[in-house]
């Protein structure tokens, strides 16, 4: 394989590894506009008073005693929630290894002085009520059990023979980036208006006006609020602190008759992110799956795994039918690269001996070489064409397979869980950079890397000797250790394609 192409591939890897791992928000859309209208915002649906500021922050809520948490069981997951505040606590999906998806207050009725307490709970729906000397509220949460979606009924009374005047926000749950570190790059907001679909920065104050729905997300699972159509509601992110915020609803302030009632409607899902289960709540909510600079492609690639699974019904069997795929479909600009490098060894002698001749002058050595290659009709960056095309699908899969719910606990072969490193079996000893694991898939990808470029590297003298011998030795390791603890699916997707690549280099050296 040719030095320059090589060094593209660990650029772009490195590139897509230091993007994942220092920016804890991957593809956030700067909120600029947004942002600056917060504190001017006067149309109807946005009141002037509905800014970030005025907006109460449900971490006022005062903590007097440990949280009353009761467990409130359907079907597929399992729901807590903190009596007092009539707020979920987290869910623990039962059927995805007991995966928790903290909300910590989610759902809240933000006004701190209001103290909950259970009033009736059925097979599916759970009621709260608050009373004091001016009105009653009730929260009623309705679970479809066989689903992941619910429905919120808040009820509001007037007990005084006066007006009364209302105006609490609906808290969707707190984001805390602090509480897996690993896992808060992964953490995502989705914000749909009348107007479009935002994928804003959660660690900026905003204010979202004539909102459709929210979305909260994490590596695997989500949570989807949105208003009845009746209703006139502002999103908003609230900053608490660097690796904290409140993200929820506000409506407008209304005034209630002595002894009137209303009541708003809000549907909700709570659930893996899988484009199924959210299509059938709402498919406008399927938004919410996001993957960011490359989504069009990882969108593509993701309807394309779901159609080979229901095919084969193996997730392993599944990446590797899709790695043959992309591989036959950039197949012909990889013979077109490989031809290339075969030429530019072909006339490898030739530029050595331009480096002799011209070695005290580099531009006239460029010049000469560029002429020699003209001379041959030789692209030296035909090369990276088939890279240029590949390194977006593999971003996009990189994004697919990371967040990809469907894949945990998924085995294949030796591998318990496609989502996670394949951990063929565990060392007594911790070793520097590997840690205790043992990952075979990023082993023989980086023994099969170093035979490609064994066998496709041409003999060179000089110091073009000594750098083929660097690179033959330290870019498979260097490739090995950049995949060594990523998923075991994206590992084995490269894999597959490096062995077919390593395949046809093989026929292209018995060919004369």
């Amino acid at each position: 394989m040719d030095k320059r192409v090589v060094l593209f591939i660990l650029l772009s890897l490195l590139i897509l590894l230091s993007w994942s791992a220092f920016v804890s928000k991957p593809y956030s859309i700067d909120n600029k506009e947004v942002t600056q209208q917060i504190s001017t915002i006067n149309s109807p649906l946005a009141p002037a008073s509905a800014s970030v500021q005025s907006i109460p922050m449900a971490n006022d809520v005062p903590e007097t005693q440990a949280p009353v948490l009761f467990n409130f069981q359907q079907k597929n997951f399992e729901v807590f929630f903190d009596e007092s505040k009539a707020a979920i606590d987290e869910v623990v999906f039962k059927t995805y290894n007991s995966y928790k998806f903290p909300l910590k207050y989610g759902l809240l009725l933000g006004d701190k002085s209001l103290l909950f307490k259970k009033e009736n709970v059925s097979a599916d729906s759970v009621t709260f009520t608050y009373d004091d000397a001016t009105k009653k509220i009730s929260k009623q949460f309705i679970f479809s059990n066989s689903k992941y979606d619910m429905v919120l009924s808040i009820k509001i009374k007037n007990l005084t023979s006066a007006p009364l005047n209302v105006n609490l926000p609906l808290f969707l749950g707190l984001i805390d980036f602090s509480r897996k570190p690993e896992e808060s790059q992964f953490i995502a907001l989705t914000v749909a208006t009348a107007e479009k679909t935002l994928h804003p920065n959660a660690h900026k104050d905003a204010v979202f006006g004539d909102l459709k729905f929210l979305g909260l997300r994490d590596r695997y699972f989500c949570a989807i609020i949105g208003p009845d159509k009746t209703s006139n509601y502002n999103g908003f992110i609230k900053k608490l602190t660097p690796q904290t915020s409140e993200i929820g609803l506000q409506s407008q302030e209304l005034v209630l008759a002595p002894n009137q009632e209303i009541e708003h409607k809000f549907s909700i899902y709570i659930g893996p992110q899988e484009l199924r289960l959210i299509n059938e709540v709402k498919p406008e909510w399927a938004s919410v799956i996001y993957y960011g600079t490359f989504d069009f492609i990882a969108q593509v690639l993701l309807q394309l795994l779901g159609f080979l699974f229901n095919l084969v019904h193996n997730w392993g069997v599944t990446i590797i039918i899709l790695s043959i795929l992309i591989y036959l479909v950039l197949l012909p600009l990889s013979l077109k690269q490989m031809r290339s490098m075969k030429q530019m060894q072909a006339l490898q002698p030739h530029v050595e001996e331009l480096k002799k001749n011209y070695k005290d002058n580099p531009q006239r050595l460029n010049k000469e070489i560029m002429a020699l290659y003209s001379q041959h009709k030789v692209n030296p960056l035909s090369g990276c064409l088939p890279l240029l095309l590949q390194m977006p699908i593999f971003f996009a899969l990189y994004q697919v397979l990371m967040r990809s719910v469907a894949l945990k606990g998924s085995s294949f072969l030796w591998i318990k869980d496609l989502s996670e490193p394949d951990r063929l079996f565990l060392l007594p000893i911790s070793l520097p950079v590997l840690g205790n694991e043992v990952n075979i898939l990023p082993i023989i990808m980086a023994i099969g890397m170093f035979v490609q470029q064994k066998i496709s590297t041409f003999s060179a003298g000089g110091t073009s000797a000594s750098q083929q011998k660097i690179m033959l030795i330290v870019m498979p390791v260097v490739f090995g250790l950049i995949f060594y603890r990523m998923p075991s699916g994206l590992v084995l997707y490269w894999l597959i394609n490096s062995i077919l690549m390593l395949v046809y280099q093989i026929r292209l050296n018995q060919t004369k």
